[in-house]
Formats: C-alpha cells, structure tokens, sequence
C-alpha cells in the first residue's frame, strides 16, 4: 500500500478509477484540493495536523458521516473501517462499496 495514497475520508486513492481519468496525484499530494474542488474533510484534517482522519479523538465527526451516508457517494463503513486501520499501523485497505452501487 502506498501511504502516499491514503485518502483522508478513509478512501484509499490508489486505487480511484478518477485518478488516471483526472491526473489526480492523490489526497495527500493535492493538499485538500482534489481535481473536483475543495475538500473539506481533507482540509480540517490538515488542519489538524493529522495525515488521515484516523488520528482525530472525533472519530467519526458530522462531517465524515455526512460524506459516509451521501447517496451518491456514500459507503457501506469501509472508510471508517480503513481510518481505524491505518491509525493501528496496519496497511491494508477496503474497497469501497457505494451506497448507490449496493441499492441498485
């Protein structure tokens, strides 16, 4: 896993199909600001001086469960699942499961 593609979300960008599609460097590269705009979560993440969300004591915070429980974007847990993860120092991942996907 390359730490360098840990998304703060909880996603992980290595494997985004956006990515190739964006030239897209990855959430830790582009400093809050992906190829769509702004990221918020990624944001107060750097604010905090914090490379993931995983090592914030607000686990998950409103703004994580809005993105978690978006129709369009939402998961099934695994970026919860992957932040807890990554802040015990193990380096696996899950792959997202989109709430959009899974309904369908």
């Amino acid at each position: 896993m390359d730490k360098q593609m840990i998304g703060m979300c909880g996603t992980y960008c290595g494997i985004c199909e956006w990515k190739g599609k964006t030239n897209c460097p990855g959430c830790q590269a582009c400093h809050s600001k992906p190829f769509w705009g702004e990221c918020s979560i990624a944001k107060c993440s750097i604010d905090k001086g914090y490379n993931h969300c995983g090592h914030c004591s607000n686990l998950p915070c409103e703004k994580l469960l809005d993105a978690y429980n978006d129709e369009e974007h939402g998961d099934n847990g695994e970026r919860l699942i992957n932040l807890k993860n990554w802040a015990s120092g193990k380096e696996n991942y899950l792959k997202l499961r989109t709430l959009k996907r899974d309904k369908e």
